[in-house]
């Protein structure tokens, strides 16, 4: 019994009785999905169909709010792959003893190495800190929209705690004390969290996301929910439209739209993104900030708005390379509450990582095909070189990418079934076309074979990727050039994007490095040392 055809009948049909179900039905479906049935063939699986079709109404009938996950987990390790066995090794170069400079805004520029040496040296303390950044999103955000809440009264006392923790000797690390940004998709307790969606603007939950959660352990301080575009789509929210702070007649891109524009703009020292397909990565680019997508099954999603539980990823994004691994030792880790989490040594040792020493690839052909931007690109292969790397030259395997991302489209279109089926999907935003709404329906012909048959598409894609990285330990791209972004989210490969440049008009510029699974500690000492040469990550957009 072909149970894909039944699926897409019964999804595509409107709630008639059973009866209207008829062979002419089947034979008109058959068209959407390829297939050619004879008449006796349609007479016979009727009976099939029209069961289906009560079954989906049953199931329709179990609440399955957003958090419940499917009971198929997906695991992006090949098959037969092994990883040395070490143990975690997290020993950050640190940053350079400096005075604590007289100007608020060069200190809400500062990365979160240089707060938290002036915090744990009591020569800036949180609250001063946190104070300095609430001043600067009064300022910017009516500008920006980059915001959906401020969490001012949190905030105060959570660096108020922090000065007398610090104060009685009680330090809990780097980033104790230091205000960031968490994407409105995180869940927190004391405030809304509304996925940038006008259907789910008043949503409140009773527990905050394990990642809220490990980065109060260590002492953060929650400043602000920033905006998402709406469930987690483009830069485009409820309450307008995320601008990049470089130039805000552009969008600073999605959907961690809120959080890159905040860091930019100085409105918090950090913040967390996620992406499923490019939303730390483009945000990132956009508005020239540093941004970590982690391996697959790095991060704890709990608490986490999903859009698609094979694709989700939680990250920072940061000022530098090392911020973000300061804060991606925070929140990677355990959590009984993600059974996808797969628990790997973190090891970064950028001191001790030689370029020579390592098996760096570039993407030749996507290096060579570029159009806008090549000569930002070709720099950053020259500044490689001129570090020790020797380069050499890497294609990605040859897979119809484009075609598997409909378990992209199918998973989020389950996400969010209540919102398609209820209508409330009128209420969102964006209604044209290439938006959530139209996609949502759209998803719905998808039938599970097909999805089944992606999935197997996709793990053969895992096992020739694993035989391109078995030879490179990083590799570097540019950003959002051929299908390397999307090749990466599908595969679950770790990445981190830093700016390389500013055009003509003053817009940043990056590049791309991906790591192995699990790599991300030598993915970031490799950057690192690429940052630190040509100290793009310094210049600041100026503010009015």
């Amino acid at each position: 019994m072909n149970h894909s055809l039944i699926l897409l009948l019964l999804l595509a049909l409107p709630l008639f009785a059973q009866d209207s179900i008829t062979i002419r039905t089947v034979q008109n479906a058959e068209t959407m999905i390829g297939l050619k049935f004879n008449d006796a063939k349609r007479e016979s699986l009727l009976g099939d169909v029209r069961g289906q079709r009560e079954s989906f109404e049953r199931l329709r009938a179990v609440p399955l709010p957003n958090s419940v996950v499917p009971s198929l987990l997906f695991n992006p390790i090949p098959i037969g792959k092994t990883f040395p066995e070490r143990k975690s090794l997290f020993a950050p170069a640190g940053v350079k003893e400096l005075p604590l400079p007289e100007s608020d805004e060069r200190i809400a520029f500062a990365s979160v190495g240089e707060l938290a040496l002036w915090i744990r040296s009591k020569r800036l303390t949180s609250e001063r800190l946190t104070r300095i950044y609430l001043d600067r999103i009064k300022r910017y955000q009516p500008m920006l929209q980059c915001i959906v809440t401020v969490t001012e009264s949190l905030a105060i006392a959570q660096a108020q705690r922090a000065d007398k923790e610090i104060a009685a000797g009680k330090y809990r690390g780097p980033l104790h004390g230091i205000p960031y940004g968490a994407k409105d998709l995180l869940s927190t307790k004391t405030y809304p969290t509304t996925w940038g969606s006008v259907p789910f603007k008043t949503q409140q939950f009773n527990e905050d996301a394990t990642v809220i959660a490990k980065l109060e352990e260590a002492g953060a301080v929650l400043i602000a929910k920033t905006a998402m575009g709406e469930l987690a789509w483009g830069d485009v929210w409820f309450g307008g439209k995320s601008k990049n702070p470089w130039d805000t007649t552009q969008g600073s891109s999605g959907s961690s739209a809120g959080s890159a524009s905040g860091t930019a703009a100085g409105l918090f020292a950090f913040s967390i993104g996620s992406e499923t397909y490019g939303s730390i990565v483009s945000p990132a680019t956009r508005c020239g900030v540093t941004g970590l997508r982690p391996t697959y099954g790095r991060v704890s999603r709990h608490g986490a708005m999903a859009l698609s539980w094979s694709m989700d990823k939680l990250g920072p994004i940061c000022r530098t390379v090392e911020d973000c691994a300061l804060v991606f030792k925070a929140i990677l880790g355990p959590d009984t509450n993600d059974q996808t989490l797969i628990t790997m040594p973190f090891v970064y040792e950028p001191k001790r990582t030689e370029l020579k020493g390592l098996r760096i690839g570039y993407l030749k052909s996507d290096f060579d095909s570029v159009k806008e931007g090549k000569p930002f690109n070709d720099a950053v292969l020259e500044q490689l070189r001129s570090l020790g790397a020797t380069l050499v030259p890497v294609e990605l395997p040859s897979f119809p990418v484009d075609d598997i991302v409909i378990m992209l489209s199918a998973e989020s279109a389950a996400a969010f079934d209540d919102l398609t089926r209820s209508g409330q999907d009128d209420l969102l935003v964006r209604q044209i076309k290439n938006a959530w709404p139209n996609s949502f329906r759209a998803s719905r012909f998808i039938t599970a074979v097909e999805y089944i048959q992606a999935s197997r598409v996709r793990q053969l894609l895992i096992q020739k990727m694993e035989q391109t990285m078995r030879w490179i330990d990083v590799y570097v791209g540019p950003s959002q050039e051929g299908n390397s972004l999307l090749l990466t989210n599908l595969t679950g490969h770790p990445s981190i994007t830093v700016p390389s440049g500013f055009t003509a008009k003053g817009h940043p510029v990056s590049i791309t490095f991906t790591g192995q699974l699990f790599g991300e500690g030598t993915m970031m000492s490799v950057a690192k040392q690429y940052q630190d040469a040509t100290k793009h990550h310094v210049v600041h957009p100026d503010l009015p």
